[in-house]
């Protein structure tokens, strides 16, 4: 099942106010306009999991661990619907910390219509945000949007439990709340007017926030959030569907924040975003079986009342584009015009095992000083799996000022990797490294049965356009054919450091885009020189399965060492 998850360190679902909200949400709300209005709310697995995620709190305060929440889904998922749940609760429920159970204490709601929780054992208990203020962001004038129909439904209609509560003013534009606030649709024109009193946003459909003025909207309304009072816990929900690449949405944009997370290169600032994206891959479209397999892990618990044969039949409608059928059903990245690789190509590759120790493999090293990344990766010869051992990325925000590559840690993790493996190969591009690689050249090139040249066994320069279209079309081949295999893993407890690095190799390899080189060859290169997209990993991935192809060329297939000492990572 693809899906990424990034969740705080600690995070801990039994210390969460969303098993609350869920049973709240469930006895109080009924669907909005559509297919299903009036028919009650039921969460399972997934959906419950996402709202428990949102509402998990920390063990000295009981403060929500998050100011943002990410809920990426197909069209068709219910994201609106699971918007205006959350900001119902947000507006009546008990949705803020108000000390730990003992066991056996009952919530019960204010105004008698019989809802009733009993608190588990050390579960967080909840009390009402105080004078909640919740505005639900449209993209366009006079329109309201789905969020806010919802709840706007659910305090109108009958078939709505909540429609009983007393001394709301429901308007079609504003409603005023029994005992102070509101809720408030907004657009981009009319979100700097008010005075950022916000306790909860929504801003459903983030993939079509792509113009200055709605990236000035998300901008205003996120900076009001963090005006209020500490106690006021605010946050701030995303709902989306896979963007465009390249429109710079704010989806977008926070994809990007949650890869620098998980990666580690987000050095300053607390990590307070709560990330859950879910997809499809489907690399040939006109296999119908693999579609069908694709669109069941995109959708998850939302297949429940889909209609697979229709989105199906979408794909293959001969006046739709794949490419958004792709993005919309399949909730999966598609590619730039110029983009280098199929990214669901790239992902059906993808193993979650490491290269064991005393394995024979080949190393490829790609280096830079400030700007560019440097890595460092390694393929086992007998089929082609790939592992990223090392990736010295500058930062993010001010920690990068002024930063440079720790070239002695560089340094260590080769040597590393020569002591933990059985290394018959290593190709490096020397610029800016050429001290290292007649270092490297020394200290390892005697054992090496696969040379560059003779006098330079290590020396790989990637500036020279035939070998470089040539090992680049092997790698694509092999993506293809399936012929190679990358370490990387989708759990989201995240087993392994080397794991872990899987995801910063598939980032890389995502931001490479074909770049003419010379007069008739093909290259790649950023999307621009100045991109903080750095693309050096896939650079490394490629110049150690070009060695690793030399070496099964030279017959170099089998370990000569039958032992190998073991070295940590």
């Amino acid at each position: 099942m693809p899906r990424t998850i990034v969740r705080a360190p600690g995070h801990d679902r039994a210390r969460s106010l969303g098993w609350m909200a869920v049973a709240w949400m469930e006895y109080f709300v009924v669907h909005g306009p559509g297919d299903v209005q009036g028919e009650p709310v039921r969460h399972r697995d997934e959906y419950t999991g996402f709202v428990v995620d949102c509402y998990a709190v920390d063990d000295d305060e009981g403060r929500l661990l998050y100011d943002s929440a990410f809920f990426s889904r197909p069209k068709g998922c219910d994201k609106s619907g699971l918007g205006a749940r959350l900001g119902l609760f947000e507006a009546f429920g008990p949705a803020r910390f108000d000390g730990w159970a003992e066991g056996g204490e009952v919530y019960r709601d204010p105004w008698g219509l019989g809802f009733e929780y009993v608190y588990e054992p050390g579960e967080p208990m909840g009390r009402p945000v105080k004078v909640p203020y919740l505005r639900i962001m449209a993209t366009e004038e006079g329109q309201t949007g789905n969020v806010f129909d919802t709840i706007h439904f659910n305090l109108t209609d009958e078939a709505s439990p909540l429609s009983q509560v007393p001394n709301v003013d429901v308007g079609l534009t504003r409603i005023i709340l029994p005992d102070g606030g509101e809720i408030m649709p907004s657009t981009a024109s009319s979100s700097s007017k008010d005075g950022g009193k916000e306790t909860w946003v929504c801003f459903d459909e983030t993939h079509l926030y792509n113009t200055p003025e709605l990236r000035r909207m998300y901008a205003t309304v996120t900076r009001n959030l963090r005006k209020r009072k500490r106690g006021a816990q605010t946050w701030y929900l995303e709902t989306t569907t896979m963007f465009a690449p390249g429109q710079d949405s704010v989806a977008e944009r926070t994809y990007e924040e949650a890869e620098a997370i998980q990666s580690g290169r987000k050095k300053r600032g607390r990590a307070r975003l709560m990330y859950d994206h879910r997809w499809g891959e489907c690399k040939d479209l006109k296999n119908e079986d693999e579609l069908r397999a694709a669109l069941i892990d995109a959708y998850g618990d939302a297949m429940e009342w889909m209609d697979i044969d229709s989105l199906v039949d979408d794909f293959y409608d001969l006046r739709n584009d794949s490419a958004d059928g792709k993005r919309y059903f399949l909730n999966s990245r598609t590619m730039s015009s110029d983009a280098w690789m199929d990214p669901d190509a790239w992902a059906l590759c993808r193993r979650a095992e490491e290269i064991a120790a005393g394995d024979l493999i080949t190393l490829g090293f790609d280096g830079s000083i400030r700007d560019d990344a440097t890595a460092l990766t390694a393929c086992r010869v007998s089929d082609g799996h790939l592992m990223l051992l090392g990736v010295w990325e500058k930062p993010e925000g001010p920690e990068g000022e002024g930063w440079q590559v720790d070239r002695e840690s560089v340094d260590n993790a080769v040597n590393r990797a020569f002591e933990r493996y059985e290394v018959c190969g290593f190709y490096a591009d020397p610029p800016h490294w050429q001290d290292y690689v007649d270092r490297w050249t020394a200290e390892h090139g005697e054992q090496l049965q696969v040379r560059a040249t003779q006098a330079r066994p290590l020396e790989w320069w990637t500036n020279r356009p035939s070998h470089m279209e040539t090992a680049l079309d092997r790698f694509m081949e092999a993506v293809e054919d399936k012929g190679l295999s990358h370490a990387e893993s989708l759990d989201v407890d995240e087993p392994s450091a080397l794991l872990r690095l899987g995801s910063d190799l598939t980032r890389h390899v995502r931001n490479a885009r074909r770049r003419p080189m010379g007069r008739n060859h093909l290259g790649i290169g950023k999307e621009h020189a100045k991109s903080p997209k750095k693309i050096d990993a896939a650079m490394s991935a490629v110049l150690a399965y070009e060695c690793r192809a030399d070496a099964v060329a030279a017959g170099i297939t089998k370990r000569k060492k039958r032992s190998s000492k073991l070295v940590a990572f």
